[in-house]
């Protein structure tokens, strides 16, 4: 089987640091990403600078990352207006953050249920007349909990899930934003919402908050998932969402599914030199991860077929 790591640093994990990083080192990690093997990397949002100044870039990172060949350049929009300019900037494939906790969405992204259902059925419109070829998915953000709403009815989920699919979008991802899921509770409502709207139901967006994040991945892949989300060093979180930190480690990601046989066309050195330029970027923060501490097991043989020196 083969296992897509869709990499989100440099949105969700720069998202939550305070230091902006300049835009010439985005490009240089972005690049080292892709070096690297990564397919697919979030690189960006389009929001208003003065909310989240580190994005205030997108579009020029966008530019960037679309001239690296065979790379899916993927970018988050909160609403209509800034969906519009993801799309004519030439992204390939947009999310949209659709949070099952309505209290959430209010703290988000300022929106009721209501509205952002409207926006998303607008935006899915407009990608079917004028950009036919890129992709639009739903990220269910607190699919499991939520630190402002607290527990968030598995039924609310599969809910939201089918509505999304309604509204024509490509993939529905599920999105433990705040580190409350376990793996018995991550089987079922993948199961429950793949019961529901079929292929549409696509990957998991994991934290770590709680250190349950690599075995919510196991608990995933017995079901079948395969799209997973992670960030280099661990970085980022939800801002809007209180004790909302820890993104999964790409580098214990990619060496966990590797060791396990699935094959994710990583090349784990490569990676850790992305790490470097990572921490050259953000000097002062901490950078989390167990196999950059660690290092490979001697002997290490990656399903992808790269054995480490």
């Amino acid at each position: 089987m083969d296992v897509l790591v869709s990499e989100v640093g440099p949105r969700d994990g720069l998202q939550s640091v305070k230091r902006v990083m300049p835009t010439p080192h985005k490009h240089r990690w972005i690049a080292a990403l892709a070096q690297a093997g990564l397919r697919e990397i979030e690189v960006g949002s389009f929001v208003s600078p003065k909310v989240l100044p580190q994005m205030a870039d997108c579009a020029q990172v966008v530019a960037q990352a679309l001239k690296i060949s065979g790379l899916r350049v993927v970018v988050l929009v909160p609403n209509l207006k800034y969906a519009e300019i993801a799309l004519a900037a030439g992204a390939h494939l947009i999310t949209i953050p659709v949070s099952v906790s309505e209290p959430h969405s209010l703290s988000n992204i300022r929106k009721t249920h209501a509205q952002i259902i409207a926006d998303v059925r607008a935006i899915v419109a407009l990608r079917n007349a004028r950009f036919p070829s890129v992709k639009v998915d739903a990220g269910l953000a607190t699919a499991f909990g939520c630190t402002i709403q607290g527990t968030v009815p598995e039924d609310d989920t599969v809910r939201m899930a089918a509505t999304m699919a309604d509204c024509g979008v490509d993939t529905v991802n599920l999105s433990d934003t705040v580190g409350y899921a376990n793996p018995a509770q991550v089987k079922r409502l993948f199961k429950r919402v793949r019961a529901e709207i079929g292929a549409k139901c696509g990957g998991a967006h994991f934290h770590n908050t709680r250190g349950q994040g690599l075995a919510n991945v196991v608990a995933a892949l017995d079901v079948g998932v395969t799209t997973f989300d992670s960030s280099l060093g661990g970085i980022g979180g939800c801002p809007y969402a209180p004790g909302a930190t820890g993104n999964i480690v790409t580098e214990d990601l990619v060496f966990l599914l590797e060791s396990m046989g699935l094959a994710t066309g990583i090349d784990l050195d490569r990676l850790m030199a992305a790490r470097a330029i990572l921490a050259e970027g953000l000097p002062g923060e901490t950078l989390y991860g167990y196999v950059p501490q660690a290092g490979l097991p001697k002997g290490f043989a990656p399903a992808s077929g790269r054995r480490a020196a």
